[in-house]
Formats: structure tokens, C-alpha cells, sequence
């Protein structure tokens, strides 16, 4: 099961992803390409998210894992203090990321919906 859910009226990503998934991604696409930890990932998405509008670091852990499992993320396990941690590293990169969405919702839609597919793609003049 794709880690998005697709929505037309949101902007750019946020047709996909949540502002704070989007955040997580971009932190680590932009900022620590080299790796970095859950807490790290959710230190830096609640400082952008700004006050009020913080999410827990379950729901941060969630989501990286969730990416992980999907292949966007890869994570690697690294001894530290307090045991073991998970470092994540981007896998795909934002635009690696988005073709694989629109592959997703396409061979979702042709499965379900092979000839209005087609027929909409053909009309749409984009093969």
C-alpha cells in the first residue's frame, strides 16, 4: 500500500503527502543527504512546522519506515547512545520520487480502469 494519498486542489507534493511528510522528505533530500536519525528528522520538521502544529516522533518513525519499506528511503541500523538507531538516507531523490507516484496512480488506475485510462491518456494527447 503507497505511502499518498492523491488529492488535486493541494500544491505540488502536498497533493500526495502531508505538510510534515514533506518536510521529513525535503530534510533529508536537501539538508542531510548523508543520513540522519528519527530524531533528527523530527527535531527538524517541528522546528519548520513552526508552534502549535508539532507532530510526535511516532508519527515521524511511521512515516520514515513506511518510506523505507516502499523503497524511497533506505535505513541502516548504527550503534549510538541508547542502543541501536536507524539512519535514513534518500533512495530516490524528489524527482526519482514523484515519477514513481505518477507510475503508482497510473498502473493503479489501469488495473481498475484499463479502457477510460487509455481513452483519457489518448485524449489528453500525452502519448
Amino acid at each position: 500500500m503507497p505511502g499518498f494519498t492523491f488529492d488535486p486542489s493541494q500544491p505540488g507534493l502536498r497533493k500526495i503527502i502531508r505538510e510534515h511528510e514533506e518536510l521529513a522528505l525535503r530534510y533529508l533530500w536537501y539538508e542531510k543527504s548523508s543520513g540522519a536519525t528519527t530524531r533528527e528528522v523530527w527535531i527538524a520538521v517541528n522546528e519548520k512546522l513552526g508552534e502549535g502544529k508539532s507532530k510526535s516522533r511516532a508519527t515521524i518513525i511511521n512515516f520514515l519506515a513506511t518510506m523505507a519499506d516502499e523503497g524511497v528511503l533506505k535505513v541502516r541500523e548504527e550503534t549510538g547512545k541508547g542502543g541501536y538507531h536507524g539512519v535514513y538516507t534518500p533512495k530516490l531523490d524528489e524527482k526519482e520520487y514523484v515519477k514513481y507516484v505518477v507510475r503508482t496512480v497510473h498502473e493503479s488506475l489501469m488495473r481498475d480502469f484499463p479502457e477510460a485510462t487509455r481513452e483519457a491518456v489518448e485524449e489528453l494527447d500525452l502519448v
